[in-house]
């Protein structure tokens, strides 16, 4: 049995289609990019692996469970704008994400300085150990996204979903981020997903890569109908070159952008 099973999945808002016909099975452990053109519906399909969102048809499981109906502590996201903690410094940003929800709502004692001392190491990490005690206001837009992310993966959810989660970052900060992102996964065997306009990246960093688009086109009604995954390619042990995926796919060659890395 896959551990991500999305089956017959349709996503229409004010009935106007979004997604049809998504079908995909994921084994535990997986790392997923999903690339595809503006607007094909990559995120509202992370907002349903979320459930966030409710699929208008279909369902989507994890293990063998029921459909979930609301986010739960086992996916962790990173979207395109940082969400932190403003009123926490960025080290206990980071313990929080250790430590919430618990029974006492947060550390104390010994388990605390424990949790902030685990919390420096991913600071150190992640290139923001200099500004443990800061604020979040006090960081830049790439820095808040940085401790975003840190945040996510810290608290090691069993489904990792990202979208478009480096884009923000200077090259040297996004490489960095790519090898954190590639150790953590190693050692916890989460299942990733992870939106990228950028298709080197995703053909780096993961073992799938998923293209989005619409199959059906109606030049006097275009959103007459939603996309769905087109083409399923491995990208393991390098996989395909992603050139040729662009010279195959004219849409993704006008959308890509080029690896920073």
């Amino acid at each position: 049995m896959s551990f991500v099973s999305v089956r017959n999945v349709f996503q229409s808002y004010d009935r106007r289609p979004i997604l049809e016909r998504v079908n995909l099975e994921v084994e535990e452990g997986e790392f997923v990019s999903i690339v595809g053109a503006s607007g094909c519906g990559k995120s509202t399909f992370l907002r349903l692996l979320l459930a966030d969102e409710t699929p208008t048809r279909g369902t989507i499981t994890v293990a063998g469970g029921a459909p979930a109906r609301e986010p739960g502590r086992e996916r962790g996201v990173v979207f395109q704008r940082y969400s932190v903690f403003p009123h926490l410094s960025v080290r206990d940003n980071i313990v929080a994400a250790e430590s919430f929800p618990t029974g006492w709502g947060w550390f104390r004692g010994g388990k605390l300085r424990a949790a902030r001392g685990r919390a420096d190491e991913v600071l150190e990490r992640i290139g923001l150990a200099h500004v443990a005690g800061n604020y979040p206001a006090t960081l830049s837009g790439g820095m808040q996204q940085r401790l975003a992310i840190g945040q996510a993966l810290h608290a090691r959810p069993r489904i990792l979903l990202l979208d478009e989660p480096f884009g923000a970052l200077d090259p040297g900060t996004r490489v960095s981020m790519h090898e954190f992102l590639t150790d953590l996964r190693a050692e916890t065997k989460m299942t990733v997903f992870m939106v990228t306009h950028d298709l080197a990246e995703g053909f780096k960093l993961g073992d799938r890569v998923l293209v989005f688009d619409k199959t059906r086109w109606d030049p006097d009604f275009p959103e007459a109908y939603g996309a769905t995954i087109t083409f399923d390619f491995d990208a393991r042990d390098h996989g395909v070159p992603y050139q040729r995926i662009l010279d195959k796919i004219p849409s993704l060659a006008a959308a890509a952008m080029p690896s920073p890395a």
